[in-house]
């Protein structure tokens, strides 16, 4: 790496101090420290060593390689096996110079084995795709035997359901394996959605959906009732929606799951929505939210009443920011109440209501019974019709903080919104403090990142500052981020903080643009403003700018 240019003989140096504290592989502590990137370290290998680079989202693994490396060997040396040649076994590594992990591959599988060097995030990908539907596969075929369902009967989609009523520990490994593989994604939801043949399993991940899996349509009612029974739910009732929740325990972390069904007319539709407990994420710095922006938060949580709004559409991280300002706000000196629908996150020490419009709990009856509940801070999961939203407002006048959101493209059409919900004006000038405005887009992978020439009309759809040295990067794709070129994702954020000239605005009636201007002159910076900069430091691209943020109706 040194005769390539990619490291100076003082970092070299500096790798090695850090590599004797931490005891780790040089290479590891190249990549983890930034001192290069692991496409450069992977280069560098298959130069060094002289063995082939394998490109492992191109690759199509078939499903009985897994019988030649045990699932725990595989995951223990980042290795997957590829394909055969004779007696020799080829083996995707991350670490091919790790000749221990060959030795034992070779004592697994009783082949000779041929190295081949692959990035190490998609050598894991792969172990999981290969164990996670072997998993599954193994599942459904004890089913299938245990149920006495023939391979033909199988193919033939037929519409005769087998018995659900006594759920099997298949049942239980299958439904298992794809909650534990949707961890290891790192996925938001797992989609369960019959069709007139299979059930299809599709996997959000980085707000997009992947297919990852059909099940057999004789199988799915056991599936199907399995998902039901974790969540508390009828498993008799196939005609009305129902909703729930579970926990559980992956890779040692525990994790709440809220589960909604949909008949639909294959049968019924179901979303679990994966919440992670990971109190590190819950903090303002763990979601994302810049230095500006976040000062103007400290402001509004110095606050003891009011309203503080957080809006955006589905799927933007309004619950995440929420539960965020929440653990902040948490102390042994104040009431915290929350009202949700479903609750999302448990958190020790606040007392969090269910609703239940079944037996008349709502928005508006919940707020009103709170209330008598001596609160300080009052979370209102969702404002969605007047009665809530005027209920909430008259409570902070009346001296408490109330954390809510709603769903509106932006912090201005928040309060119009407001209005059309027959709210006063005089209520939501007196109540609203602030409105928290964001969306997720997508950052662009480090690994593949590389300056792209966008179009000046491009630039300017986007609404994005003109400059004619201004530089512009996209990711070309590559089998760290499985040629998406993007990898993980950031919020962008737009912070309102209420003053006396927009509360004398929102009480006179003004309009929209004589809004905007005063708010200008408070320091608003919009989400379009704030993408701008995301672009500016290479941490996204136009495209997702024009997808996410551009069609809002900015400044």
């Amino acid at each position: 790496m040194v005769e390539l240019n990619l490291l100076t003989e003082q970092q070299l140096n500096e790798a090695l101090a850090i590599q004797k504290k931490e005891h780790e592989r040089l290479g590891t502590t190249l990549v983890d420290h930034g001192y290069i990137t692991e496409a450069q370290m992977v280069d560098a290998l298959r130069i060094q060593l002289g063995i082939d680079y394998i490109d492992l989202t191109k690759t199509d693994i078939a499903p009985g390689m897994s019988q030649y490396i045990p699932k725990n060997l595989a995951k223990q040396n980042r290795m997957v096996p590829v394909s055969m040649s004779k007696d020799s076994l080829f083996l995707a590594m991350a670490d091919p110079t790790n000749f221990m992990a060959i030795e034992e591959a070779k004592k697994a599988s009783k082949k000779n084995i041929i190295p081949m060097i692959a990035a190490g995030n998609a050598v894991d990908h792969a172990i999981n795709t290969l164990y996670g539907n072997e998993g599954a596969a193994q599942a459904m075929a004890q089913m299938r035997a245990e149920a006495g369902i023939t391979d033909d009967e199988v193919k033939s989609s037929s519409d005769d359901a087998i018995d659900a009523g006594e759920e099997s520990a298949p049942t239980i490994r299958l439904v298992n394996s794809i909650i534990e593989r949707a961890f290891i994604e790192n996925a938001s939801d797992i989609h369960w959605e019959p069709t007139d043949g299979d059930l299809v399993i599709r996997m959000r991940i980085d707000g997009r959906l992947h297919k990852i899996l059909t099940i057999p349509r004789n199988l799915m009612e056991p599936v199907v009732s399995r998902i039901k029974i974790m969540s508390r739910m009828d498993i008799i009732e196939r005609r009305i929606p129902q909703d729930g929740r579970a926990k559980v325990r992956v890779k040692g972390q525990d994790v709440d799951l809220r589960v909604s069904t949909l008949p639909s007319i294959y049968g019924e539709n179901i979303v679990i929505r994966i919440l992670r407990r990971d109190g590190s994420r819950l903090n303002r710095r763990g979601i994302g939210i810049p230095d500006t922006e976040d000062e103007k938060i400290s402001k509004l949580l110095r606050l003891t009443s009011g309203v503080i709004m957080i809006v955006g559409p589905t799927g933007s991280g309004k619950s995440s920011t929420m539960y965020a300002l929440i653990n902040e706000l948490l102390s042994e000196s104040s009431n915290l109440i929350t009202l949700e629908d479903p609750v999302e996150y448990n958190i020790n020490g606040a007392i969090q209501v269910q609703i239940n419009e079944k037996v008349g709990l709502t928005f508006a009856s919940g707020l009103r019974s709170i209330l008598r509940q001596d609160p300080d801070i009052i979370c209102v999961g969702e404002i969605r019709d007047s009665e809530t939203a005027e209920i909430a407002m008259r409570a902070a006048i009346t001296g408490h903080l109330v954390i809510t959101t709603i769903h509106t493209e932006d912090a201005v059409s928040a309060i119009d919104r407001l209005k059309d919900m027959g709210v006063a004006p005089y209520l939501i000038a007196a109540g609203l403090r602030g409105i928290i405005s964001q969306r997720l887009l997508r950052r662009i992978c480090v690994n593949c990142k590389e300056e792209e020439e966008v179009p000046v009309t491009k630039i300017r759809m986007a609404g994005l500052t003109e400059r004619p040295d201004r530089k512009f990067y996209h990711g070309r794709g590559c089998d760290m981020c499985f040629n998406s070129g993007y990898r993980g994702r950031i919020g962008d954020f737009e912070v309102l903080v209420m003053n006396d000239a927009l509360r004398q605005c929102i009480t006179n009636g003004g309009d929209k643009q004589e809004f905007q201007r005063l708010a200008k002159e408070t320091g608003y910076v919009t989400m379009l403003q704030n993408a701008d900069r995301l672009v500016e430091e290479g941490i996204t691209t136009v495209d997702e700018v024009m997808r996410t943020v551009t069609e809002l109706d900015d400044f």
